[in-house]
């Protein structure tokens, strides 16, 4: 028999049970689809890692005080970070760029009769190129705002449509801080909400307005640092020690009354959870192909104890074994790719209503796809092999008398 009629032959099976073959391919199709979906998702939730790592600053180093702790236990009393730090390592460090001191704590802000509770920012105007920002609206703020103490601020991107009042509309009005009316002089950029903080919900005033104005003391929440291109950040961590102990006075051999982190380092311990997860998911979605594979060979099976007599008749009419076998393998590919081509339509589907509904960020990779049709292939191939050869081995004689 000619290769076309035992595709031919093969395809009229699978039309002849209809929802059996509907229901062999199942397997198949719910694993392509997790694959498909599964990969769409780690790869979306690298590349937001990615994003936020840009984000952030890949180069960017924060400087926290607090005790320096051991199994839980504190193995140094907390000092408390201070204006003259930053100073410090601004004029003292080798391998750094930028220092930007920040004060913050969340206060009521008023505005038109309407009342905001957000996290008010006291720092230099550098904050906006250390932290990759733009301000699309307005101005930052400048060193002679910082020195004279001017009541000036920059809301973030979130800050307007919270007071109720358009972007380009809010610049010239004035904020009320703690009674302390400030006027509105920019509006930075989008970041998007980076874990449980959100940097659009805050608003950036001068460090020396704060400090002396509104908040009323020099102690820090953080310092932010840019290490110099071309300079590893562990050199710019270690730059940071040095004057961070010295100003200090540690002695030494004493642990750190501070803490030096490179926000790198929590996204990527982000990303390894990711893919773990992402790993532990697609285990799970080759056990559902595993399972689709072993249907498609029960049912093979069964369709080869069916068709016995029918494998009777035609070895009698000289049907080699290369035929039989040719026809149902072709069968059990049939079922697997064409599972695989479905599966991969529910992946893509799924992953875009992962990312509308849920808002996650999917990214649908071509590899994934490949893979999981190449995939789907091998298990046609893989359990069609025995129903095949026990078609094929079936002698003529002993099919014919088959009841």
């Amino acid at each position: 028999m000619l290769i076309g009629e035992t595709v031919v032959v093969a395809f009229g099976s699978i039309r002849a049970n209809k929802l059996r073959a509907a229901l062999t391919m199942l397997g198949v199709i719910i694993g392509v689809a997790a694959v498909i979906t599964v990969v769409a998702m780690g790869t979306g939730a690298k590349q937001s890692v990615e994003n936020q790592i840009n984000a952030l600053g890949a180069n960017l180093v924060q400087v926290y005080g607090g005790q320096d702790r051991f199994s839980g236990v504190a193995r140094q009393e907390s000092a408390p970070l201070l204006v003259d730090d930053a100073l410090a390592i601004q004029r003292d460090a080798r391998t750094i760029e930028e220092v930007v001191p920040e004060m913050s704590r969340n206060q009521q802000v008023e505005y038109s009769g309407t009342n905001i509770n957000v996290s008010i920012v006291g720092t230099t105007p550098n904050y906006v190129a250390a932290r990759n920002y733009t301000v699309p609206v307005g101005r930052m703020f400048t060193d002679g705002d910082n020195g004279s103490r001017q009541r000036v601020a920059v809301v973030g991107f979130a800050v307007p449509q919270m007071l109720g009042v358009n972007q380009g509309a809010i610049i010239g009005r004035q904020l009320v801080i703690r009674s302390i009316p400030f006027e509105v002089i920019g509006v930075l950029s989008e970041k998007g909400a980076q874990g449980f903080s959100n940097p659009d919900e805050q608003i950036l005033i001068p460090i020396s307005t704060a400090q002396y104005r509104v908040f009323g003391t020099d102690r820090l929440r953080s310092i932010a640092v840019t290490v110099r291109d071309g300079i590893p950040l562990e050199t710019g961590m270690v730059d940071i020690e040095r004057i961070m102990r010295r100003e200090h006075r540690i002695r030494p051999g004493a642990s750190n009354d501070f803490q030096i982190r490179a926000p790198r380092e929590f996204l990527a311990t982000a990303e390894q959870t990711s893919a773990t997860f992402s790993l532990l998911l697609l285990s799970i979605a080759g056990v559902s192909l595993l399972v689709g594979g072993i249907g498609i060979m029960n049912i093979m099976l069964v369709s080869v104890t069916e068709r016995t007599k029918e494998i009777g008749i035609r070895k009698a009419l000289g049907a080699t074994r290369l035929t039989i076998l040719s026809q149902f393998l072709i069968e059990a590919l049939v079922l697997c790719l064409s599972g695989g081509i479905l599966g991969i339509l529910l992946g893509g589907a799924m992953s875009m209503l992962v990312s509308n509904k849920l808002g996650w960020n999917t990214v649908i990779s071509p590899v994934a796809v490949a893979v999981a049709f190449a995939f789907s292939a091998l298990v046609g191939l893989f359990f069609g092999i025995w129903p095949a050869r026990r078609a094929a081995s079936l002698d003529p004689i002993q099919a014919l008398r088959y009841e």
